[in-house]
């Protein structure tokens, strides 16, 4: 793995000084995963096409801003992720209610029994869900990013991010009984 950093280390120096080979090193390196995150928030493939190539331009044009501190695929994730949203923000899909206005139900459920599925399900029922319940959960759980970094993305409060994903992961359990 270090080996691995070290070489992308490399392509990112020699991306600063201009080098389109090293940019398309770093392309090849990346462009899958970058793909399939924007393409699980936005939900649409040619949209997710233009935002991943909206994001590697803004990545190697503002390479100078890089830190160094996190790794360049989390660097370049999060562009992906701001770029996804601000996509969705754009063409007005994302749904935002405030906290204030949302009426919170408690109930005596009990706990109930799961049938075996398969990640394709899931993700074919996360499909299904509001745009804002789909992007709170694609980071939340396939993203990896924590109820303050989702509140920042999104731009709600910490409490509505923690709404939102909770009442995301309900929603989604209701698909997968059906």
């Amino acid at each position: 793995m270090k080996v691995e950093n070290q070489h992308n280390n490399q392509l990112i120096k020699r991306c600063k000084k201009g080098d389109q080979a090293a940019q398309f090193e770093i392309y090849k390196l990346y462009y899958k995963a970058m793909y399939n995150t924007a393409h699980r928030i936005v939900g649409d493939k040619f949209e997710a096409e233009d935002i991943m190539q909206d994001s590697f331009l803004a990545a190697f044009t503002k390479l100078d801003s890089f830190s160094e501190n996190v790794s360049f695929g989390a660097w370049l994730k999060r562009i992906v992720v701001n770029n996804s949203i601000t996509s969705i923000k754009k063409n007005s899909r994302l749904d935002v209610v405030p906290l204030e206005k949302v009426e919170v139900k408690l109930s005596d459920e009990k706990t109930e029994s799961f049938e075996p599925v398969n990640a394709a399900q899931i993700l074919n029922k996360v499909s299904q869900l509001k745009t804002n319940y789909k992007v709170a959960l694609t980071l939340n759980l396939i993203e990896g990013y924590d109820y303050e970094e989702i509140a920042q993305i999104m731009e709600i409060s910490y409490e509505n991010s923690r709404t939102t994903v909770s009442r995301a992961k309900n929603k989604l359990r209701q698909l997968l009984v059906q």
